[in-house]
């Protein structure tokens, strides 16, 4: 017999990530690009307390690829209405972890992100 296969994360990882790549204007550009970890951050603004404003991230893991999504921790309001399906995928209140492609999970999820793009930008947080 043989072993479970492996689920294929390195495409779970370059569909989440070319979620967040939609989101690099504005200010938002990618702080790491590597194969098994991106930042989409954004400079300073008067809102941000003198850091960089972080949006989002996502990252291999062992047993999972994480998507970071900072919207939705800094506007909580944003998840309201998101499906049971995506929000089961959510661990902490800012983090949603894939293990194999779902597209229409990761099409309400770049839904998500860009409501979220836009709470920043209508905050002050991106231009």
């Amino acid at each position: 017999m043989s072993p479970p296969s492996k689920p294929d994360f390195d495409a779970v990882y370059a569909r989440l990530r070319d979620i967040l790549r939609a989101c690099e204007r504005g200010g938002l550009k990618p702080h790491s690009d590597q194969s098994s970890g991106y930042e989409l951050i954004g400079p300073m603004t008067p809102t941000s307390r003198g850091k960089d404003v972080w949006f989002g991230a996502v990252q291999i893991k062992k047993n999972y690829v994480s998507y970071y999504l900072m919207p939705v921790y800094a506007f909580p309001d944003l998840l309201a209405d998101i499906s049971p399906a995506l929000k089961k995928r959510m661990q902490g209140k800012s983090c949603f972890n894939f293990t194999h492609l779902d597209e229409p999970l990761f099409q309400e999820l770049a839904a998500l992100t860009e409501r979220g793009f836009e709470r920043y930008r209508q905050a002050g947080m991106v231009k």
